[in-house]
Formats: structure tokens, C-alpha cells, sequence
């Protein structure tokens, strides 16, 4: 007997008759003796609705009440999933964040979990029942209801597995696994059979949208093997874990792509010691996240600092800077809109020099312009025309052969 955790997502569930089939898809789990956590998401488009009548009542609604009226989604989703496995004959028992005993720290919209009371599930798994538990909620030492914010569902999923010491984690979404990158985009697009837990981080911090950042660290952190898997499809999925076994080691293991990115660029900074961590340390008190960081010096004994931000954070960065411009000293801020952020990604980078170069040439050779540069161990990250975005991850993933490896699912 195993114990397994089932995560299945907004559009796993979207309707009645796609609740039904996660019913199946869980009894069928039970049935091979395994006892059964399912973590849900809100229905469909129900957090966006929720989200919007909020706005229709006021364009600053108070974020307590917030998570009051977005935690209702899931709610709905855990009832009505543990009466169709009750109506099939399966004993199962449904908890919001709260009861399954997520603690969180004391944010609203974005809460970190600190730790998780599972002797509740733990007693009614005891009890051979399946237990449905809401993601992407809890509360926080004074008992107020609590959201984890974005792919909050996915952290909820995986910190159960760990605190019940799970033997997998599965998280059933719209897609049959992990790919070389978005197949929505790029029609030679490839499952991968397996892939580390480093770089699906990577991965997911550069944009792509498979798993959120916060439940691969957590899985990480406690060796929760996870699996991305179709919640229509009966295949198997991507294995995410210590190290990608499955398959050779391929040097880029795939490609990720982010639209809608700004370069700020700040004229004239002092070339005092300080100077950049004061930008940066004013930036990060205002939850204003920046990415790519360039800086040059200049003949007048200044500094110019860019960086790279979401566009959704520009203005919000723009009003900080001008706001605190006399004490940081600097001349004048321009920004670039348009851009895009296109990355490699590979554990094979890390003893395979000239990965970076041969990317650069086929980005020159396809005629487009890299406008800023970061890299690490396992990654190497440019921003680029957003106009140019798809062309640059077609060009890549046909350099690196992605799309046709053979040990690359079809």
C-alpha cells in the first residue's frame, strides 16, 4: 500500500461531468489499495469571478476580505468532488486549508505555509476514507482565513505529501507532462520522460506555467517525487526528482519564454558602494520583483543601472524611484516596453562549456538582437524584441534538437 496525493486543477474540474471523471481517476488510485489525499482547485474560471464582482464593488477591495470570498471557490470544488465519490460507493470526508491544519504566516493574498497539522487527514486515512482537501488556503496563528496566492494549489498539494510522507505526488493538469517547451506555441514540442527538481525551478521561475516555483522548492526540499500528469489522457507523465534518470542527460533540457517584460534603465547614479543596494533594497520594501540586472560605468564617474521587471510592476516601480529620487541621487529613468524573456535551461550546461556561445549564435544567425544577458549553473537567460519571442524558442529548440531527441517522448 502506497500513500499518494492527487492535485487536479481549475480546469480539471470545471464542470460536473469533469468532477465526475476526477471521482474515477481517484477511485481508480483507492482501488489499486492505495490510500488517497486529493488536493482541488476553484472551478474553471470561478476565482476570476469571484475577482471581478469583488472589483465591481470596489477598485481597492480590503484583502482580508479577499481571501474570505476567493476561498469560497475551493469550498464548492471539495464538496461536490467527495459526493460523487461517496454517490460511487468510496467512504470520503472533505476539509477546507483550515481543518486539514494548514498554518500559514499572517498575509493576506500571498501566505507562506509554516506548518501543517495533519493528524485530521491522518486519522480519517486511518479510517480507509479518501480524504479531498481545498488548495490555496489556510490561516494564520489568530485563526483569520489565509490564500497562498498563485499556484497555491500546487504548493498545497505537495507540503501535504511531505507532511505525511508521502510516496508521490501527482499533479493532473490540462497537459500530458513536462515538454521541451509550450507546444502551444511550438509544434515540435516534446514530452520529457523525466526531468530534475533544478530544473524544473528554473523552469518554472522563467515563466513556465506547468508547476509554480513554490511547490517544486518544496518538493525539493522534502524529496516529494512529483509526476505532471493528464488528468483526460491515461499516460504516464514527467517524473520531477533528484535527478532525471529516466533519460540521458541532455546539456538543455528546455525552453522557457515570458512576454510582457520592461527594461528600466537608471541614468546617473552615484558610484558610491552603497548605491546599489539602496535601489534594490527600496525596490524589494515596495514588493517590486526585478530580474536581469546590467550595470556600466561611465566617464563622468557614474553609474547606469537596468533591469528587467514584469510590465504589470513597471509603473509601480517608476512611482518608487521618483518618490525616493533625491535620496538615491540619480539623474533620470527611461524604460523599454516590448520585450520578452527567452531561456535555456539543462543540467548538461554545468560541465559543457560554449552552450551559451552556441545559443548567441543562433540568435545572431536568426537576426535577433539579445538586449540583456543573466545566467547561472543551469541556465542562460535573454531578453529580447517581444515581436521576435516564438522565433528565438523555434530557432533554439531546433539548434539544441529538442524536438527530435530520442530519448525525448513522442
Amino acid at each position: 500500500m502506497a500513500l499518494i496525493v492527487q492535485k487536479f486543477g481549475g480546469t480539471s474540474v470545471g464542470s460536473v461531468e469533469k468532477i465526475k471523471n476526477v471521482a474515477n481517476r481517484v477511485i481508480e488510485e483507492a482501488e489499486n489499495g492505495n490510500e488517497v489525499v486529493v488536493v482541488v482547485s476553484a472551478m474553471g474560471k470561478t476565482t476570476d469571478q469571484l475577482v471581478s464582482m469583488a472589483r465591481d464593488i470596489s477598485g481597492t477591495p480590503s484583502k482580508r476580505e479577499m481571501d474570505m470570498l476567493l476561498t469560497t471557490g475551493e469550498q464548492v470544488t471539495i464538496s461536490l468532488l467527495t459526493m460523487a465519490l461517496i454517490e460511487e460507493g468510496h467512504e470520503a470526508i472533505s476539509y477546507t486549508g483550515w481543518q486539514a491544519g494548514m498554518q500559514t504566516e499572517s498575509v493576506h493574498g500571498n501566505a507562506r505555509i509554516l506548518n501543517i497539522d495533519a493528524s485530521r487527514i491522518q486519522a480519517q486515512l486511518q479510517q480507509k476514507k479518501i480524504v479531498v482537501v481545498a488548495g490555496f488556503q489556510g490561516n494564520d496563528v489568530n485563526g483569520e482565513i489565509t490564500t497562498l496566492g498563485r499556484g497555491g494549489s500546487d504548493t498545497t498539494a505537495v507540503a501535504i505529501a511531505a507532511a505525511l510522507n508521502a510516496d508521490r505526488c501527482d499533479i493532473y493538469t490540462d497537459v500530458t507532462g513536462v515538454f521541451t517547451t509550450d507546444p502551444r506555441y511550438i509544434k515540435g514540442a516534446r514530452k520529457l520522460q523525466s526531468i530534475s527538481y533544478d530544473e524544473m525551478l528554473e523552469l518554472a521561475n522563467l515563466g513556465a506555467g506547468v508547476l509554480h516555483p513554490r511547490a517544486v522548492e518544496y518538493a525539493k526540499n522534502y524529496q516529494i517525487p512529483l509526476e505532471v500528469r493528464s488528468s483526460m489522457e491515461r499516460e504516464s507523465g514527467t517524473i520531477i526528482e533528484e535527478e532525471a534518470t529516466m533519460e540521458e542527460n541532455l546539456i538543455v533540457r528546455g525552453i522557457a519564454f515570458e512576454d510582457s517584460i520592461t527594461r528600466v534603465t537608471i541614468y546617473g547614479l552615484p558610484q558610491s558602494l552603497g548605491a546599489l543596494s539602496t535601489i534594490f533594497t527600496t525596490l524589494a520594501k515596495n514588493r517590486i520583483n526585478v530580474d536581469i540586472i546590467i550595470q556600466s560605468m561611465t566617464a563622468e564617474d557614474t553609474t547606469n543601472l537596468s533591469f528587467s521587471t514584469k510590465s504589470e510592476d513597471t509603473e509601480a516601480a517608476l512611482i518608487v524611484l521618483e518618490n525616493n529620487k533625491e535620496r538615491l541621487g540619480f539623474d533620470r529613468v527611461e524604460t523599454e516596453s516590448g520585450l520578452a524573456k527567452v531561456s535555456i535551461v539543462g543540467s548538461g550546461m554545468v560541465s559543457n562549456p560554449g552552450v551559451a556561445a552556441e545559443m548567441f549564435e543562433v540568435m545572431a544567425n536568426t537576426g535577433i538582437q539579445v538586449k540583456m544577458v543573466s545566467t547561472s549553473e543551469i541556465k542562460v537567460s535573454t531578453v529580447v524584441n517581444e515581436k521576435e519571442m516564438v522565433k528565438a524558442v523555434e530557432s533554439l529548440h531546433e539548434a539544441f534538437k529538442l524536438g527530435q531527441h530520442a530519448n525525448v517522448l513522442a
